[in-house]
């Protein structure tokens, strides 16, 4: 794996992750925790017209350069397809992405964050205040529990701060993209850690694929 947990056939460019060239009409930009899945779909449909360039996934973690980078990748490579679209949500940008998506005329996910994606917002939306006390990992953010979780928030070096983030939360929700029994295991551990109860439940890659698929039929 490369940085962020890229895939192993991905390259790194200055920006993030670029997969392949220009060699199609549709251009993805996408966040790096979302590589795999989107590169999973695009070979099980044969979406040989998309090509794929992504920002770190680290960048969760430090929102306000979200908006910029998908900005410069826009820019960089508008010439060179006829159509680009971006794979993000809101992603705790404020509005700000999606406005600048409005303004430089590309679509974006809709919904607060790949968490609502991978479930469906309709289905996210319905939990509402029950699950207001849960955390949520993805298969990405459970394989990088530590580099994005735990180390970020000094629980490597600080353990009893454990208690001041996650004191208030009641269960980790694991919203799973495969049949990984392997990660449903790190998963239950990642809970255990935080000491939180687990929750497995499988998503596959919902409205995740549905807006792939849509972009793809142009």
């Amino acid at each position: 794996m490369k940085r962020g947990g890229a895939p192993d056939d991905a390259t790194l460019t200055e920006t993030g992750l670029s997969v392949g060239r220009p060699r199609g009409r549709i251009l993805l930009i996408a966040c790096g925790a979302l590589a795999r899945e989107i590169l999973a779909l695009i070979r099980a449909n044969g979406w040989d017209h998309m090509d794929l360039a992504c920002l770190p996934a680290i960048l969760h973690n430090h929102p306000e350069r979200i908006t910029p980078g998908v900005r410069e990748l826009v820019q960089r490579h508008r010439g060179d397809y006829q159509a680009i679209h971006v794979v993000y949500a809101d992603c705790g940008t404020g509005g700000q992405l999606q406005a600048a998506c409005r303004e430089l005329g590309v679509d974006l996910v809709p919904g607060p964050h790949c968490y609502a994606f991978y479930e469906g917002l309709a289905r996210f939306e319905e939990h509402g205040e029950e699950e207001i006390a849960a955390f949520y990992l993805t298969d990405f953010l459970v394989r990088q529990f530590d580099a994005f979780v735990w180390r970020p928030l000094g629980l490597d070096r600080h353990p009893e701060l454990r208690e001041t983030y996650f004191g208030n939360y009641e269960k980790l929700v694991h919203l799973a993209q495969s049949e990984d029994p392997e990660l449903d295991r790190r998963a239950r551990e990642c809970a255990a850690r935080l000491g939180l109860a687990h929750e497995r439940r499988f998503t596959g890659f919902g409205d995740l694929e549905k807006a792939l698929a849509r972009w793809a039929e142009g």
